[in-house]
């Protein structure tokens, strides 16, 4: 199964395909949700406040070789200490933008989510978040 979201798949389509140029981010961002962020974006549900905010893994992920078409983190993923309530976190997408921005892959976390209360400090370690596009 992809995780790779519909946006990403029109932009590797017309890079191969047509030749179109893509100017891809220099930057990757971390987001967490609340929801399913779905293919097209539309299912996100990002934390409000208490702290929260995407957190920039730009080269951060390790590319599983051998037509895997798998990526892991590379480094523990820490998000600041929440000053409030963001919610039960079921799944994390990586964005092109600190804010607004194009979503380019998503997944669920393992487990079933993580209850996030004032004082929680979300980490991921090493090798926790996996992405798909095989």
């Amino acid at each position: 199964m992809s995780n790779a979201s519909n946006f990403l798949e029109d932009e590797l389509l017309g890079l191969i395909l047509n030749q179109t140029a893509t100017t891809f981010a220099s930057a990757a961002y971390v987001a967490l949700s609340t929801t399913d962020p779905l293919d097209d974006g539309s299912g996100i549900t990002e934390p409000s406040g208490g702290s929260y905010a995407r957190l920039n893994v730009s080269a951060g992920f390790t590319i599983t070789g051998g037509g895997a078409g798998s990526a892991t983190n590379t480094a523990r993923v820490s998000f600041p200490k929440a000053t409030g309530s963001w919610g039960t976190i079921t799944h994390f997408a990586i964005f092109d933008a600190s804010s607004g921005g194009n979503m380019l892959i998503h997944n669920s976390i393992s487990g079933p989510g993580v209850t996030v209360t004032t004082s929680t400090t979300v980490t991921f370690d090493v090798g926790e978040l996996t992405v798909t596009v095989a």
